[in-house]
Order: structure tokens, then C-alpha cells, then sequence
């Protein structure tokens, strides 16, 4: 058994009473990675990691990454510095598509090699679990390969991963502008072998002016749920063209994004069980000041979660101490709010949060131990919030003397 014992004070959001807990001067007993007791232990651990009276939480859920690609696009990042938008770097061939041929032709093993080292970034920064896409092979043979990088990533490193065919992410230059000709691709071929394959959990699409229209989302996820992909979206992220509807009616897991959604949409997903995924981290890496309306979806009563969209091009960001920060400052989440949508609504956001996302008994001990007194010093700390150790499955990832 291990002993967590001596932490000062244990925070987490509790679903039962929608509150947090503080409990303080306590222990956590683990067992065969499950959380089997908190508050006074009366036995101690075969194994005891002395707390010395500071903060412990949940680890991250990340439900929102594209860890799957080959090389950064750090030279969009200064054509934006410059003055260019997302757009127009898309339009004269950088973005999205600008990533398919290292995907397509790297080695497998090498682009394994790559994500493990992208999952050690995120594990020592407190993710635990992420949500992770693939959209950067949009062929067939590509896709499946990078599905299968994420299967071996998840058997090989600690952090847990949850992967998620993104095929939709953008048109392949091969396809000339014809969306309805790769929509078809997408409906008829690749969604059928990714089922097949076995590995990816949910479907995803980028339903957005110039890359999938309404009615091409809606068609890809339909048939995505006809073999038992779970629908989520990215949508309203530079203009709002009716994604949230849609993610709305097929009941969608997420809709992610959502800068430019409308009143009546917030309506709508009030009303849905549709969970949003809030970006932050996306509109400060481009330069951007309209922020997501965290506060009225949440005061609307809709279910929030926040994310980094780790990726090459848009938000090169694995940190969610930082994404706390972030969604303090420019969403207006209270500290409370903000740890809650990092943990367990994140873990909600994959269907996980029966086991993980809080720290319960009979869930998994995923756990962050800290170098703080209290939950308002992470974001305080926005940039190097300090971790002692990171607890996964029960077993610390930092080698204690």
C-alpha cells in the first residue's frame, strides 16, 4: 500500500454536493492504484511519501490535444508576430495542411518516438489523462497510423490516452478545394476503417467557413455514430456557421472552441448535454482578444471544461497550470471553477469521470503533490507552478530518496 500522509491540504471538486472539498492535515491510502481511504489512516503504507503539509489535487484531464505530428510551424508563429492572421497563412499554404506530409511520411516508430517525448512534457507539468487527436495524415493509411502511434503511446508511457480520429481537420491539397469529394472519402472509406481498426474512442470535425460546412460535419459525425464513434466538434472558432446546432442535436460529447458562439447557441447548449471545451490558450497563441464567454455559458448553466490544443501551428502549449491562468484572467472563472473544469469536467468530456477527474475512494490515484499551501497559488504561479510529484495509477513518476 502507499501512504500519502501529511498533506496540509486536499482539494478537489466533489459532483455529489457540486462543491470542492478541503480537507486538511489528512492522508490518501492507495491500493493496486485505487484511492481506498482518506482523512486518518489507521495503517501504515508499505510505501509513505511524506506531503510535509502541502497542497495535493487531482491530476489534469487534457481533453483537448493534437500531439500527433512531426514538425513545430514556428515560422507561422513570426508570420503572425508579423501581422498575418491564421487564415491567410492557411490560404498561402501553411496551417493545417502543411503538417500532412511529415506524417505521412515519417516511420512509424519515429513518430512514436515523438509523442512519448510530447507525454513526458505533459505528465511532469500534472496531465494525468489527455484527450488526443490525429488530423494531420487525412489519408486513409496515415490516420490509422497515427491511431495506432497513440494506441503504442498509451501501452508504453504512463499518462493515459484517449484518442480520437480528427480526419475532418482540414481539405488535403490532393483534393483541389472539393470538400464534398473528401467528405465522401471520410463517410465511406476512413470512418469505416477506423472502426475496424478499434482504436479511437470518438470522431471529431472541424466545422469552420473554408474547411467543413454544416452539413458536411453532420454527415461525417452521423455516420460516425453509426459505428459507435462518440460526435464531438470543433466549431465557432472564427465565425459562427450553425456547429453548435448540430453538435446540439446529434448530443455531441463536446464542442470545443466556441469564440464566436451566439446568445441562442448558449441557449441551446444550456439545454443539451453537450459539454464546452473553452481554449484559452488558442486565442492568447494567436494574438487574439476575444476570448470564449466562459462566464455566460457558465452562469447560463452550461457544463465547462478547459483544454490546452496542444498543436504545431495554433497553440504550441502542453501547460494547464498555465491554461488555469489563463482562464482566470481572460475568462473570468473563479480558481475553484477553473481547477474543477481541468479535472473532472475534463474527465467528463471523455465519458471517464467515474474513475478519474476527482479524488474519491474507489478512483484511480491520479494526483498531483505540490510545492503550495492552497489552490489560489496555481494560477498566482501561472508560469512555473511548482510540483513535487506526480502520482499516476498510484505509483510517483519522480524517484523519491
Amino acid at each position: 500500500m502507499l501512504q500519502l500522509k501529511n498533506i496540509g491540504i486536499l482539494s478537489t471538486y466533489n459532483s455529489k454536493t457540486d462543491s470542492f472539498d478541503y480537507l486538511k492535515n489528512c492522508n490518501i491510502d492507495i491500493e493496486n492504484g485505487i484511492i481506498i481511504g482518506l482523512g486518518e489512516s489507521k495503517h501504515n503504507g508499505d510505501q509513505v511519501i511524506d506531503c510535509n503539509h502541502k497542497l495535493v489535487t487531482p491530476g489534469f484531464v487534457d481533453a483537448h490535444t493534437h500531439p500527433v505530428f512531426v514538425n513545430g510551424r514556428e515560422k507561422e508563429f513570426i508570420e503572425r508576430i508579423s501581422g498575418k492572421s491564421y487564415q491567410e497563412i492557411s490560404n498561402n499554404g501553411g496551417g493545417i495542411n502543411s503538417s500532412i506530409i511529415g506524417v505521412r511520411e515519417i516511420d512509424e516508430i519515429d513518430l512514436l518516438d515523438l509523442v512519448i517525448k510530447r507525454m513526458d512534457d505533459f505528465i511532469n507539468m500534472g496531465t494525468t489523462t489527455i484527450e488526443a487527436k490525429t488530423g494531420y495524415g487525412l489519408n486513409t493509411d496515415s490516420e490509422l497510423k497515427s491511431l495506432r502511434v497513440l494506441e503504442n503511446a498509451h501501452n508504453k508511457h504512463k499518462i493515459d490516452i484517449f484518442p480520437t480520429f480528427l480526419g475532418a481537420h482540414s481539405i488535403p491539397n490532393e483534393y483541389n478545394g472539393d470538400s464534398n469529394a473528401y467528405t465522401d472519402l471520410l463517410c465511406n472509406e476512413m470512418i469505416p476503417a477506423v472502426a475496424k481498426q478499434g482504436i479511437a474512442k470518438f470522431c471529431d470535425v472541424f466545422c469552420e467557413q473554408e474547411y467543413f460546412d454544416c452539413n458536411q460535419s453532420r454527415k461525417i459525425l452521423e455516420k460516425a455514430v453509426e459505428y459507435d464513434l462518440i460526435p464531438r466538434m470543433h466549431t465557432d472558432e472564427f465565425s459562427s456557421i450553425g456547429g453548435v446546432k448540430i453538435a446540439s442535436k446529434i448530443n455531441a460529447i463536446s464542442a470545443d472552441h466556441l469564440m464566436e458562439i451566439s446568445d441562442e447557441d448558449i441557449e441551446l447548449l444550456a439545454n443539451s448535454n453537450t459539454i464546452a471545451i473553452l481554449l484559452p490558450g488558442t486565442t492568447f497563441f494567436l494574438g487574439k482578444t476575444t476570448y470564449a464567454p466562459a462566464r455566460k455559458l457558465i452562469d447560463k448553466g452550461v457544463h465547462v471544461s478547459i483544454a490546452t490544443d496542444f498543436n504545431p501551428g495554433s497553440c504550441h502549449i502542453k501547460s494547464m497550470p498555465f491554461i488555469i491562468g489563463l482562464s482566470c484572467i481572460y475568462l473570468g472563472l473563479s480558481i475553484e471553477e477553473a481547477l474543477k473544469a481541468a479535472t473532472w469536467s475534463g474527465a467528463c468530456a471523455i465519458n471517464e469521470q467515474e474513475r478519474i477527474g476527482s479524488i474519491e475512494v474507489g478512483k484511480k490515484a491520479d494526483l498531483i503533490i505540490w510545492d503550495l499551501d492552497t489552490i489560489d497559488q496555481i494560477p498566482y504561479n501561472i508560469i512555473n507552478a511548482p510540483i513535487v510529484n506526480v502520482i499516476k495509477d498510484g505509483v510517483p513518476l519522480i524517484t523519491l530518496d
